[in-house]
């Protein structure tokens, strides 16, 4: 509203900045509450796609807003546009001393999650930064295009973070194996379990953020298969500590298994 008041391209593309990282803090608590949700007959894996669902319509939605400011940025290139000073410098203060109290509380920790909102902010810090110098230039120079090409510069960072966002949840709802699994490591991994000789049909993919899935087939010496339990405790054990995969659907066969496809 500060944006539209005072006719300032900085501050609109500021406050879509912020809304971004809002965005992926209300998604996180969306996630939450869906996570609490049980499944039942219809949706088995309960409510955590919910999360990717409202992560890709975030995204598409950011993307659409910074096409708004880019385009309006080109305009005020060509017939740069009066803004009003005062009150844009007044509602950039008011965001940089949110933001400066949001980092004094959320440097108090030592999260992972806590750090990566921290971060968020830090950025929505300098952005408001950015905005104020911009309003000082204009006030000492009269230069009303520094406006956009300030908010050109934030909705770089948008984009950015809009176009990762979407990507990821379009990952998932493909699903795409986690960027932080190497296959040829979990095949490896499960070839080093005692009894294992070969494994076929290996699947990995997201259920939702920091859930993961896998199913595989295991190929076993004939005398072992009836080491079910001790060879699916060490296959479980060995994916959750090295790549904190959970949810897994392992199937054991015999060598002399004949597969549906096989049976004559």
């Amino acid at each position: 509203m500060g944006g539209w008041v005072t006719n300032s391209l900085a501050l609109m593309s500021d406050a879509g900045h912020m809304l971004t990282d809002v965005s992926a803090l209300a998604l996180s608590l969306l996630a939450l509450w869906f996570a609490g949700k049980p499944a039942d007959v219809k949706k088995t894996y309960g409510y955590y796609r919910m999360e990717i669902l409202s992560a890709l319509l975030n995204g598409v939605l950011l993307l659409g807003i910074t096409g708004f400011i880019l385009y309006e940025a080109w305009e005020r290139f060509r017939t740069p546009s009066p803004v009003e000073l005062k009150p844009m410098a007044l509602v950039a203060t008011v965001g940089l001393l949110a933001n400066l109290g949001a980092l004094g509380f959320l440097h108090s920790t030592h999260s992972m999650n806590v750090r990566g909102a921290f971060l968020h902010v830090l950025g929505d810090t300098l952005s408001s930064v950015g905005v104020l110098i911009g309003a000082g230039i204009m006030a000492l120079t009269g230069w009303f295009v520094v406006d956009p090409i300030i908010s050109v510069v934030i909705s770089v960072v948008i984009v950015v973070g809009a176009v990762r966002l979407v990507r990821d949840a379009v990952d998932v709802l493909m699903e795409a194996v986690p960027a932080h699994v190497d296959m040829a490591q979990i095949k490896e991994l499960m070839l080093r379990v005692k009894g294992v000789t070969a494994v076929h049909d290996l699947h990995v993919w997201t259920i939702s953020s920091g859930v993961y899935a896998l199913s595989a087939h295991l190929v076993v010496q004939d005398p072992m298969v009836c080491n079910n339990d001790e060879i699916l405790s060490a296959v479980k054990h060995d994916l959750y500590d090295r790549f904190g995969i959970d949810h897994t659907t392992i199937q054991i066969e015999s060598e002399t298994y004949a597969h549906l496809g096989e049976v004559h």
